[in-house]
């Protein structure tokens, strides 16, 4: 089956299946570069901070940087970040490549600039410390390094759950609807656009599996695995739970590749990453083992519980990730509601078995581990943030009902009235506020809409360009909508000819 097979689901007067990738990749890319990472966040700027040091100081202590964050780990005297290291990895070599720019005269007095803004001087603490060029320069650092090891990986995720959906049968037009409503409508949108792991490990994640997935269809090549074997081992230095979704692709992996030659390359391509995390942790903790969060100054009576907070699953956290007003992923994108049903259709189905235990594995794993955890809400959050390298396989699972479903006249109605339930809330949790939803009980109600209301709204390029307040976010709709237009504009052309 060639590459010509695979999108027989293309009509004529489509765009072609590479010009749809790409215009889709660009959309994505751009809607989530619109917002910028969060000022002042820890979790940020803990990865941050380690990518500075070993670039700037050539260290693995952030002691320079360890004021700006509660997120650390204090062993020996000595700072670190108690995050993963996997993105701060990554984020090396594109701190390294961008520094010199960054330090440059005319960039330099372009941040002098951009820091007396009134846009952005209007976003400020006013019991705050004022905004000086170094805090500009930071920033600026982690809109990079953001951009390339989170932005870029978000968009490309689209492009390949678009298709994944294909491949399971799903027609152009509803995968196109279900990728955008993953990346506009679910806390996926919240979180690619900052330098957190959860978006970076659902592209390693998600991507071995596509790519298995292929090599099983007759449409890659099984070489492919080896770059499938590297990148389970980086999400799970990227986020170390996600080792119970790996493991379910790696189990997968093994049955596509059964006695194949390339089953040793796959194996041995883990093995780096793995490796590297094990020697950053000796060379700070003198053990191979991820024991960074042993260490953290704060939140000490929770990492104490259980085993670094896991214990089993409780009542209140199982109600509160799915359901809850304070953190449920069903209150915050009810859409995702029919990937539950999806799973329930792609069982009577009986295609892809397969696949469909993959992914019901990699929702379950996920939500009874963060259920068992006493952490489960997350901290400042858009919704559920520790489950969002699950959000692409929930929604395969929704494709799989578009597919079924989808011409029906009652479905349609269903699926819109709960991808814009979904917009408008993931929307206004992601620019309500200077910081994500924290700790308030219902946050939509009482911290995100009460913030829209107030201009107290996320800095985006809209504020970039003078627009403040909530009219800043207008151009990313006009963004989405032409990307959207494009993509669906053939299609439509067409369907005025034809009767």
């Amino acid at each position: 089956m060639n590459d010509q097979n695979q999108f027989i689901l293309f009509r004529s007067g489509d765009l072609s299946p590479r010009a749809t990738r790409i215009l889709l990749f660009l959309t994505l890319l751009v809607g989530f570069t619109f917002i910028f990472p969060r000022w002042a966040d820890w979790s940020q700027n803990s990865r941050l901070n380690l990518t500075l040091a070993i670039v700037d100081h050539h260290s693995l202590s952030i002691d320079p940087y360890f004021g700006n964050t509660g997120d650390y780990a204090k062993f020996e005297g000595h700072y670190y970040s108690d995050k993963a290291p996997g993105p701060s990895f990554l984020g090396v070599p594109v701190y390294a490549a961008f520094r010199p720019i960054l330090r440059s005269a005319p960039i330099q007095a372009l941040l002098l600039k951009v820091s007396q803004t009134s846009a952005f001087q209007n976003t400020l603490n006013e019991e705050g410390s004022g905004l000086g060029t170094e805090k500009v320069e930071y920033f600026v650092a982690l809109m990079v390094v953001a951009f390339f090891i989170t932005c870029v990986p978000s968009a490309l995720l689209g492009v390949f759950l678009f298709d994944f959906l294909t491949l399971l049968g799903l027609n152009r037009s509803w995968s196109l609807v279900v990728v955008l409503t993953f990346a506009f409508a679910t806390n996926a949108f919240a979180f690619s656009s900052v330098f957190f792991s959860h978006q970076l490990v659902a592209f390693c994640l998600f991507t071995a599996f596509y790519l298995a997935f292929r090599i099983h269809r007759g449409l890659g090549h099984p070489a492919w695995v080896i770059l499938s074997g590297f990148l389970l081992g980086l999400a799970v230095i990227s986020e170390y739970p996600s080792a119970l979704i790996a493991l379910g692709i790696f189990v997968y992996t093994l049955y596509v590749l059964k006695k194949s030659r390339w089953l040793v390359g796959f194996v041995a391509a883990g093995v780096p990453p793995g490796a590297l995390m094990m020697a950053y942790n000796w060379a700070i903790f003198r053990t191979p083992l991820p024991v960074g969060y042993e260490y953290s100054e704060l939140y000490t009576d929770v990492h104490s519980t259980g085993f670094l907070s896991i214990t089993y699953p409780h009542p209140e956290a199982l109600w509160g990730l799915t359901f809850g007003s304070f953190r449920g992923l069903f209150f915050s994108a009810p859409v995702l509601l029919l990937g539950v049903a999806g799973f329930i259709v792609w069982w009577k189905k009986k295609q892809f078995r397969a696949e469909w235990l993959v992914s019901l594995w990699a929702v379950l794993s996920f939500y009874l581990f963060y259920a068992s955890s006493v952490m489960w809400n997350g901290g400042y959050a858009v919704g559920p943030r520790y489950l969002v390298p699950m959000l692409p396989f929930l929604t395969l699972a929704a494709g799989i009902f578009a597919e079924q479903f989808g011409a029906k006249t009652w479905a349609k109605i269903v699926y819109a009235l709960l991808a814009v339930l979904s917009l408008l809330n993931i929307w206004a949790q992601t620019f309500g506020g200077q910081t994500f939803p924290d700790w308030t009980l219902n946050p939509l109600f009482n911290y995100s809409i009460p913030n829209l209301l107030a201009g107290n709204v996320a800095r985006n390029w809209g504020m970039v360009l003078g627009l403040r307040g909530i009219t800043s976010i207008l151009p990313l709709f006009l963004i989405i909508a032409l990307g959207t237009g494009l993509l669906f504009y053939p299609l439509r052309k067409r369907d005025r000819r034809t009767p």
